[in-house]
């Protein structure tokens, strides 16, 4: 093998090596990088989606039943008005 083959596998080799150094420092900064975030957004004290849709959907239901109230009281108003 001559010298400057040589010096090119050495080369690659050394490449290689830059290569999988810099994959694992991006994900160890990828890591880093979710922890934190995931961090951020539970110190923020966020409702769930799911909590939120059950709410929604419970306030939806007493807006109808104080809709039909209200309209069984205008009712009922009406007929002691009329009696």
């Amino acid at each position: 093998m001559s010298e400057g083959s040589k010096f090119f596998d050495e080369l690659g080799k050394l490449m290689n090596d830059a290569a999988g150094v810099a994959d694992g420092l991006r994900r160890e900064v990828e890591t880093a990088v979710k922890s934190q975030m995931e961090r951020f957004i539970a110190d923020m004290d966020l409702v769930k989606r799911e909590d939120f849709d059950v709410l929604r959907e419970i306030v939806e239901q007493q807006g109808a039943e104080i809709e039909a109230l209200r309209k069984e009281l205008n009712l009922f108003k009406r007929k002691k008005k009329n009696s």
